[in-house]
């Protein structure tokens, strides 16, 4: 799954040499190079279906990226000082973003993601704009204590993110994730998850290459993603790659795809 995260960076290290990016990742050409995926080429033998397959993946980690910075800025200006990074990879948002005084910013990940993370962060002499707390753990795991022991305060108000996620997760790992959230969550928390469109594992994971990420796809949201979260507690709104894409000026030319609502970026607040 790290291998995963450094191509997330590739296309963070891509989208910040446009002139018009919508977010400068600095870190993220660091973190592919290391990997491997710098400077890149196109895959060989890349037929055309493949290769809109992949652009279609690096728009939605684009428009995904831009949703949840908003989100998290919104966060921290209606006072959230406390942020919980759930399968961190390589997100450098402890890095780019101006977070108020007194931030606390908490990155949970397996060991192997962390410290190949780690090395990195060491030869570029990357510096944190908050307090940033790396958690060493598998989400399969009890993460919760592990986050508690990292200095976790369940009863100050938190924003969870878990991008690029639930995804890989069974539907009932899902559910629990999102009890075991809840439970941490003080009122006035906040959450932003991304989520499998209606159709993407059988557009994308049918034919994926085996070992891509792809192919590693097992959940699409729930077919009412703001109902589904109300159960646990949340009040949620969520949007389409679509609606967003336009909002920030990226407009997807393409007809609209039944299965693209509703809609698979979602905020949501802890009442």
């Amino acid at each position: 799954m790290w291998a995963t995260a450094v191509g997330v960076a590739k296309v963070r290290a891509l989208e910040s040499e446009r002139e018009n990016a919508l977010f400068r990742d600095p870190l993220a050409r660091a973190f592919a190079t290391a990997g491997g995926l710098w400077p890149s080429s196109p895959p060989p033998h890349d037929d055309e279906a493949a290769r809109r397959r992949r652009l279609a993946v690096s728009f939605s980690i684009v428009i995904r990226t831009k949703f949840l910075d908003d989100l998290l800025e919104e966060a921290s200006a209606s006072g959230v000082r406390q942020v919980v990074l759930l399968g961190a990879g390589m997100d450098s948002r402890a890095f780019r973003i101006d977070w108020p005084e007194g931030t606390r910013l908490f990155e949970v990940d397996t060991a192997t993601p962390l410290d190949f993370k780690a090395s990195v962060l060491r030869q570029e002499g990357a510096v944190p704009r908050c307090e940033r707390i790396t958690v060493a753990v598998d989400l399969r795991e009890d993460w919760p204590e592990a986050l508690a022991a990292a200095g976790h305060d369940p009863a100050a108000p938190t924003v969870w993110i878990a991008e690029g996620l639930l995804i890989y997760l069974p539907e009932d790992a899902v559910e629990l994730l999102l009890a075991r959230i809840g439970a941490r969550s003080a009122a006035g928390s906040r959450m932003g998850l991304t989520l499998g469109s209606r159709g993407v594992i059988e557009r994308f994971g049918a034919d994926a290459v085996p070992g891509s990420a792809a192919s590693l796809w097992v959940s699409e949201m729930p077919d009412d993603p703001v109902g589904w979260l109300a159960g646990h507690g949340w009040k949620a709104d969520s949007h389409t790659l679509r609606e967003r894409a336009a909002a920030y000026g990226r407009p997807i030319t393409t007809p609209p795809q039944r299965e693209e609502r509703p809609g698979g970026l979602v905020s949501a607040v802890r009442g």
